[in-house]
């Protein structure tokens, strides 16, 4: 696609980046977003400021600087409480992020996007460039600019699937980032700064996997804007919100599974599991809504099994609700979205019912009966009180009566009752007009519904309806970000291939040495490709005496770099040197025995040459260091057993095997 095409610029540095949106376009959006940042921005001065206050009030030893303190303290909490709420209510804004169609639909819960400081990371890549590799940094100015644009860019990417492309493409570049610059002897001095989302409350940590896990979660709160936003009048709205919240599921799921120690209790356990659930169930109701765009079904089988959609989107906003309601998601979810979780599960029970009853009461043609009775054995959860099924289907009369369509409604009536009382009760909720609009709009005509049935003979009350046993027909999915469709290419791509030169690596820069062609030639064998490699030395050849060894890397020939050089290339510019000589210019790798310790794995053979944490060898040397990068990306150490809370102190980090994604 055309947005692919731009993103594959934007990856090699031409006219098509794309740079996210223009934080001074004052979209609601925006407004909303920029709000966020100067909420976050005050919750971390206060909670400065409580910091100092807390370390004065327990090294003071002066009754009376205590009080002022204590005093100062309290002052400072109502502040934060204050903020809290205002950030609660921010969070609630739900009404922003959606569709603008005329059409009635259920609003959705999106996610706001997690905040970020500015990052100064020139210095530390200038000093690496300089120190570990050896290179002049000012010859790195574009690249490091590239690579600050590209994280300032993600800090407002548009809410569509440029946006989304645009967070892949730096969660992309953090891999070779991770390789090229952090090494595990030596710290970069850089730290990345977070806001949670729910809490405002700052965090930052130097572990590069922190910076990815927001990113990551990122990813999935856009995925909820994009699906809070589709029309789901249509058909394909319903599909795209469909894929954007299974999407967002995967994208927490992803993040749940393999990153753990969050600083943040927005990437907490508790917290992912509770949106992996709100995702999926978002993605349930508009599975119900894709049965109900060409109106209310005439046909009894097609009502029992929107009856059965109902009861399932019930029981999973049920489950939602219960997670929710539990210590500690409890204490930062925002009210608001605890209330319209509960609303939605009692609208949907609602609904459960009322297309139950609306079934019992058209009912099937006498021909048809044989066909219907296996569907109503299966419909409730418990058998109905009352005449027997054949009974029960042959006459209208006992369906009406005593075939439970009147107890249904009257269930319908109360869960719908319940709905509006627990949307009176949210101040927030209030406010969504739409979302009472289409509970009232259901209890109507459940109402409706009641009195056209209800005969003024009906000198009975009918039995407690069982309720509906929950079907569905399409189980959502749980779907990882596709990160191997944005293609990416490393920035610091002239550094050389990240199978030599990367942070874990050592080596020692030879050169440039002078070589003249002996009889011999020049004295050794070449093998591989970027970079090529001296396979073998001549005893007593020109190579030898220059103080070339096997395993030498050649990365410049005469001055002209050739760290991505194919074999033919260098043996060319070998070959075509005169007896005046030529300058070569080599690395040699420091192994165990120079180094005191284990950083390299380099067999003689060409085809096994590997890092213990690269896992792009193929592709450096097929795509020029062009990558398609699926899976996790970067590996990192494994979870602690369970039962071995993580420590207070210990660093975010991925959890996957420190093994690379293979091609």
């Amino acid at each position: 696609s055309e947005t692919r095409k731009r993103h594959d610029r934007a990856g090699r540095g031409g006219e098509g980046d794309l740079r996210g949106c223009n934080p001074l376009v004052q979209t609601q959006r925006s407004r909303l977003q920029n709000h966020r940042a100067r909420i976050n921005q005050q919750i971390n001065k206060e909670m400065r400021i409580r910091t100092g206050a807390e370390n004065l009030f327990r090294a003071t030893t002066n009754h009376r600087v205590k009080e002022t303190v204590a005093l100062e303290l309290s002052y400072v909490n109502s502040n934060l409480q204050l903020l809290k709420e205002e950030l609660e209510e921010l969070n609630s804004s739900m009404d922003v992020y959606q569709n603008d169609s005329e059409g009635i639909s259920v609003p959705m819960i999106p996610l706001g996007l997690k905040e970020t400081k500015d990052l100064d990371l020139a210095a530390p890549l200038r000093e690496m460039i300089s120190e570990h590799y050896g290179e002049d940094s000012a010859s790195y100015e574009v690249e490091i600019k590239k690579l600050t644009d590209l994280r300032q860019a993600i800090r407002t990417p548009s809410r569509n699937e440029a946006g989304l492309d645009l967070l892949m493409e730096y969660y992309n570049q953090l891999y070779f980032l991770d390789i090229r610059f952090f090494s595990p002897n030596k710290n970069l001095g850089v730290f990345f700064h977070w806001y949670d989302s729910l809490t405002g409350v700052p965090s930052h940590q130097r572990t590069l996997a922190f910076e990815k896990g927001s990113v990551l979660f990122n990813i999935g709160a856009l995925y909820t804007q994009i699906g809070a936003r589709r029309d789901r009048g249509t058909r394909t709205g319903i599909d795209c919100a469909i894929e954007a919240f299974q999407r967002a599921a995967g994208a927490f799921n992803y993040l749940k599974e393999n990153f753990s120690n969050a600083p943040s209790l927005d990437m907490s356990m508790a917290s992912l599991s509770m949106l992996v659930r709100l995702m999926t169930a978002q993605v349930q109701e508009c599975v119900f809504e894709q049965l109900t765009l060409a109106g209310t079904p005439r046909e009894p089988l097609s009502q029992m099994r929107l009856a059965q959609e109902a009861a399932r989107v019930e029981d999973v906003y049920s489950l939602v609700y219960q997670t929710m309601a539990q210590p500690p998601v409890r204490d930062y979810v925002p009210f608001s979205w605890t209330t319209m979780v509960n609303v939605k599960a009692k609208h949907f029970r609602g609904l459960s019912h009322y297309y139950a009853a609306i079934a019992l009461c058209d009912g099937p043609a006498d021909s048809e009966i044989s066909k219907y009775e296996k569907a109503f054995i299966q419909f409730h959860v418990t058998a109905p009180e009352g005449p027997s099924l054949p009974v029960l289907l042959q006459d209208s009369e006992e369906r009406r009566k005593l075939g439970k369509a009147k107890a249904h409604l009257r269930k319908a009536m109360m869960n719908h009752e319940e709905a509006l009382r627990l949307h009176a009760v949210c101040r927030i909720l209030r406010k969504m007009d739409l979302l009472q609009e289409v509970v009232s709009l259901a209890h109507r005509r459940s109402l409706a519904k009641y009195s056209e049935i209800d005969h003024e003979d009906d000198f009975f009350e009918t039995a407690e309806a069982p309720d509906v046993h929950p079907k569905t027909h399409q189980k959502p999915e749980i779907k990882t970000p596709s990160f191997s469709q944005v293609k990416v290419t490393d920035i610091f791509h002239r550094l050389g291939p990240l199978s030599v030169f990367s942070a874990k690596s050592q080596w020692r820069l030879k050169g440039p040495t002078r070589l003249t062609r002996g009889e011999g030639g020049f004295g050794f064998t070449l093998r591989g490709d970027s970079p090529v490699l001296i396979a073998a030395v001549i005893p007593g050849g020109r190579a030898e005496a220059a103080g070339l060894k096997e395993g030498d890397y050649i990365v410049s020939v005469n001055g002209e770099p050739c760290k991505w050089g194919k074999h033919s290339e260098v043996v060319a510019l070998l070959t075509g040197v005169g007896e005046e000589g030529v300058d070569i210019q080599v690395v040699t790798p420091l192994r165990e025995e120079s180094l005191g310790l284990v950083t390299l794995n380099l067999r003689r053979d060409w085809g096994t040459a590997t890092l213990s944490s690269v896992g792009l060898l193929r592709s450096d040397k097929e795509n020029g260091g062009q990558a398609t990068l699926p899976g996790p990306l970067l590996g990192w150490n494994k979870k602690a057993k369970r039962g071995q809370g993580p420590q207070r102190l210990q660093p975010f980090s991925l959890s996957t095997d420190n093994t690379p994604a293979s091609h």
